[in-house]
C-alpha cells in the first residue's frame, strides 16, 4: 500500500494546483484501486488542505489590513503632511477596512 500512498500524495499536490471537481478526484482514486472508505478519507484530506490555504491567506489579509489601519491612525494623529490629511484619514482607513473584511471573508467562509 506504500506505493499507493505515494501516488495519492503526488496526486494531492496536483489537485491543489489544478483544483478539479470532487467527482473527478473520486474517479481518479477509484481507478487507482482505492476502496470507498479510502476515497472518502482522501477527499476529506483534500478539502482540509483547501481550507487551510484559505485560512492562511485570511490571516495574512487581516494582518496587512490591521497594520495599514494602524499606520493610517498614526499618520492621521501626527498629520505630517497637512495636504494629505483627508487622503490618509479616509482613503487609507477605507483601504485597511476593505483588506480586513476580505481576510475575515477568507477566514469564515
Amino acid at each position: 500500500m506504500a506505493a499507493t500512498d505515494f501516488v495519492i500524495e503526488a496526486k494531492m499536490k496536483e489537485w491543489m494546483l489544478t483544483r478539479p471537481d470532487i467527482t473527478l478526484i473520486e474517479k481518479e482514486l477509484a481507478a487507482i484501486g482505492c476502496t470507498a472508505e479510502e476515497i472518502k478519507l482522501q477527499v476529506t484530506a483534500y478539502r482540509k488542505l483547501q481550507h487551510e490555504k484559505k485560512q492562511f491567506n485570511g490571516f495574512i489579509c487581516v494582518g496587512v489590513g490591521a497594520m495599514t489601519g494602524f499606520i493610517s491612525c498614526v499618520l492621521s494623529i501626527l498629520n505630517p503632511v497637512p495636504e494629505l490629511y483627508n487622503i490618509i484619514l479616509f482613503g487609507l482607513t477605507s483601504l485597511a477596512i476593505c483588506i480586513v473584511m476580505l481576510g475575515l471573508y477568507f477566514l469564515f467562509e
